[in-house]
């Protein structure tokens, strides 16, 4: 791999079909749902806090 980061975290992040909601799964297994985008990945990237 060239560039980015190689650490294997992966977040994920769906869009839920007929809402404004977003669906985020951490690389740890915590689950969140929201609707806005800066919240999800403020969410995700302050781990370990918010996570329960």
């Amino acid at each position: 791999m060239t560039g980015g980061d190689t650490s294997g975290k992966v977040y994920r992040i769906h869009w839920l079909p007929g809402t404004d909601r977003l669906h985020g799964t951490c690389h740890c297994g915590a689950e969140h749902t929201a609707q806005d985008p800066v919240e999800m990945w403020d969410w995700m990237l302050s781990h370990p806090e918010g996570h329960q």
